[in-house]
């Protein structure tokens, strides 16, 4: 019934032993609640952990002899399972203690969130304006800047179409002005 003998068949004796330490090692991780480890890695963890363990059993205690093949290649998967789950769950812990950045802070390598709620508050970014400490700065610091060839506001002026605007509303046609006098 016991065909683990490693004075007879030691390469067959220690393939039974691997294939069951890699098995139990393998379900042990696909239970555990391991932090990061997603439940497809898990299922697939146990499933196959239960195989190993399952053939290595039949292999001990159900083979009853003649021929059989050593598939040393089975032994490289259970590595590269707990490799991968290993790596997981470092990749996690790792994700978890990385340091956030304060919330009001700007930041311009930050990706864009399509889902991110409109602040009217928040402070925006011009990067053709003046930026504090840059030779040739106009004005008072938080005075707005004027753009370049504007003419300032005058109340109760009427508005003028701009020359280089196609789209700009025409002014109505003004009368002709008399010379006073």
């Amino acid at each position: 019934m016991n065909n683990l003998d490693f004075s007879a068949e030691p390469v067959f004796s220690w393939y039974v032993v691997l294939l069951a330490l890699s098995g139990v090692i393998m379900v042990v991780l696909g239970v555990l609640p391991l932090a990061g480890l997603k439940v497809g890695l898990r299922i697939l963890n146990v499933v196959v952990g239960l195989a190993f363990a399952g053939y290595a059993y039949y292999l001990a205690f159900v083979f009853e002899g003649g021929t059989y093949r050593i598939f040393f290649q089975a032994l490289i998967l259970p590595v590269a399972m707990i490799v991968a789950t290993v790596k997981a769950v470092v990749e996690r812990s790792n994700a978890k203690n990385q340091p956030t950045p304060p919330a009001g802070a700007f930041n311009p390598n930050a990706p864009y969130n399509p889902n991110a709620a409109y602040n009217p508050n928040a402070a925006t970014f011009n990067p053709n304006a003046p930026q504090p400490g840059q030779p040739g700065q106009l004005g008072q610091p938080g005075q707005p800047v004027p753009p370049q060839g504007a003419v300032p506001y005058q109340p109760g002026a009427p508005a003028q179409p701009v020359a280089d605007n196609p789209y700009a509303q025409p002014a109505p046609p003004q009368p002709p002005q008399q010379p006073a006098g």
